[in-house]
């Protein structure tokens, strides 16, 4: 199988959705197995670049691109609205978006990195996989164990606000896991300390991308299912000023709006 390959960076210029691509035959007759192919070939080779000491901001860019291409090409319906938005203040900002898979992870760098370069919020066990933690090593991520919440507030306050400082984005999930149903009360207010602290532009982010299911036995490795259209939603920039309660709450209604305009449960 060929691989989707990026000659110049992807920038989303207004509303954007894909155009009608027919899938291949054998991707039609065994979606998961073709898509996990493609997959795992743009994840050994930014793993490769790692162990180099080569996967840079533009690598980052230019493999998710490739994984959003790959989206395309089995037949998913990708639309991105909003991104414009990110060019419009100078520096870093702070995104924070709910977590429905891993896909967004791969996703997110290919749409925010053409305007900010991009690091996340991981945990310890992410960083310490095999072949993808290198990966992620290489992005410069803030690191939190989960095993004590004090360390972990502590740690991201003054990594975000050292990378912020430094005119890098961060992306916050604040939900504890990933999840195809948004539950508010489990969505914690990290994203808005972080950029209340920093003083830096929030952008709210709203995904559907319960193309990529979460497996029952390997999370990571659930069925592909390529009827289900993803969705990228950003938010109007905006700083976190008075009572940040009511960002928290604006970012939460943000979210709820376009999962229920996609159908969203």
């Amino acid at each position: 199988m060929s691989r989707p390959r990026i000659q110049d960076p992807i920038v989303f210029k207004g509303d954007y959705r894909s155009p009608d691509i027919q899938a291949s035959p054998i991707a039609r007759l065994l979606p998961s197995a073709v898509f996990y192919y493609r997959i795992f070939g743009i994840v050994w080779r930014s793993f490769r670049s790692a162990g180099k000491g080569r996967f840079d901001q533009n690598q980052l860019m230019r493999r998710s691109q490739e994984t959003f291409r790959v989206l395309e090409r089995q037949g998913v319906r990708m639309t991105v609205t909003g991104e414009e938005g990110l060019g419009s203040f100078e520096g870093g900002c702070v995104i924070v978006g709910n977590h429905m898979s891993t896909l967004e992870t791969f996703v997110l760098p290919g749409l925010v990195v053409p305007f900010k370069p991009l690091t996340f919020v991981v945990k310890q066990s992410l960083v310490s996989m095999p072949i993808f933690g290198p990966v992620l090593r290489s992005c410069d991520p803030i690191v939190v164990g989960r095993s004590n919440p004090r360390e972990d507030l502590r740690a991201m306050l003054n990594g975000g606000a050292e990378r912020l400082s430094a005119g890098r984005s961060i992306a916050v999930f604040p939900q504890t896991t990933r999840s195809t149903r948004f539950d508010p009360e489990a969505f914690n207010s990290i994203g808005i300390k972080m950029a209340r602290k920093a003083d830096v532009p929030l952008v709210p982010l709203a995904i559907r991308s319960d193309a990529w299911s979460t497996g029952k036995l390997v999370r990571d490795l659930g069925p592909f299912r390529p009827e289900r259209p993803v969705n990228f939603a950003f938010g109007e920039p905006f700083k976190v000023e008075g009572n940040p309660r009511e960002a928290h709450q604006r970012v939460i209604r943000f979210i709820q709006d376009h999962l229920t305009a996609w159908n969203v449960s």
